[in-house]
């Protein structure tokens, strides 16, 4: 492996503490996000654009989408309740 792809593990690693820490969701969202950004970047330098595709689409943006609604329709609710 190369180092860019330690960089990458090691950022990712980073990005994870980050996302379970994190006080606000949406920066929980955004961190998880990277992870899959992270993921997408070392399944193409492992040579499988395949999985970097799949990643890509269902990892990075899929998930990111359903946690974004699911946040704005339960903040709906929240304020509804007040």
């Amino acid at each position: 492996m190369s180092i860019f792809s330690y960089i990458i593990m090691i950022a990712m690693l980073l990005s994870a503490f980050r996302a379970i820490t994190a006080i606000k969701l949406i920066d929980s969202i955004f961190f998880f996000t990277f992870i899959g950004i992270g993921a997408t970047i070392l399944f193409a330098l492992m040579k499988a654009p395949d999985v970097a595709l799949t990643e890509a689409a269902v990892g990075t943006g899929l998930v990111t989408l359903i946690f974004l609604s699911t946040l704005r329709k339960t903040s709906k609710e929240d304020e509804s309740e007040s």
